[in-house]
């Protein structure tokens, strides 16, 4: 039992450890739960100056397109994840969609 309790503070203490750390890179917590022990954060989408992008898409003869459309499909769109302990007391993070 005292192993249990042990591990089970462990895991909790990962669990707020991963917590903090994606708060700490711009995600806010939406959803939290501390019975089980689930949280779910969203980063806001990020604004794309396209007008900048393409005038640099420009002085660089089409080469910063690779970088403008990688930033588009992953800072322009909303993210959130949900960071959760499993039965084996494991903390995981997985994507919502």
């Amino acid at each position: 039992m005292n192993h249990k309790q042990y591990s089970s503070e462990k895991s909790l203490q990962d669990f707020y450890k991963r917590v903090s750390s994606k708060i700490s890179t711009g995600f806010i917590v939406k959803e939290r739960n501390d019975k089980l022990p689930f949280a779910i954060l969203s980063r806001e989408a990020r604004r794309i100056n396209h007008s900048f992008n393409f005038v640099l898409f420009c002085l660089t003869f089409g080469l910063w397109s690779i970088c403008w459309l990688y930033l588009t499909f992953v800072y322009g769109k909303e993210k959130r994840i949900l960071i959760a302990i499993d039965e084996d007391g494991k903390t995981f993070v997985d994507s919502c969609y």
